[in-house]
């Protein structure tokens, strides 16, 4: 096995284990990140519906001309976030559970969680 695929697999079982202790209901939904090498995608998952509520990424018009750098750097990661957060509140969704998809918390995924907080989500 190449180091990619060593990588992704580390990564999906750990996403496994915080799968198994994270769970989101309507009341307080899952916010789940995924990040790829050039954007980053965010969703708020009803898991007992099995619906997505609302979801922002850095592809999307809204945001893609509001950083530099493209959808990788950290600065868009906390618009994301602050995007979400502004969506969810629409919705009347104050707190979430967080799930950091097997990422470490840290870059990209933390700035995600902070811009969030900052924009009133609760965690």
């Amino acid at each position: 096995m190449d180091k990619a695929q060593t990588k992704l697999r580390r990564r999906q079982k750990a996403h496994l284990r915080v799968r198994g202790r994270v769970v989101g209901s309507s009341s307080r939904p899952r916010l789940a990140v995924f990040k790829s090498a050039r954007y980053i995608y965010v969703q708020l998952i009803d898991d007992q519906k099995g619906e997505t509520l609302t979801q922002a990424n850095s592809r999307e018009g809204e945001a893609k001309g509001k950083f530099e750098g493209g959808g990788k750097t950290k600065s868009a990661a906390r618009l994301i976030g602050e995007l979400i957060a502004e969506r969810a509140k629409e919705k009347g969704i104050e707190s979430v559970v967080f799930d950091r998809g097997g990422y470490q918390y840290h870059g990209r995924v933390k700035e995600v969680a902070e811009g969030a907080r900052s924009a009133g989500l609760k965690f």
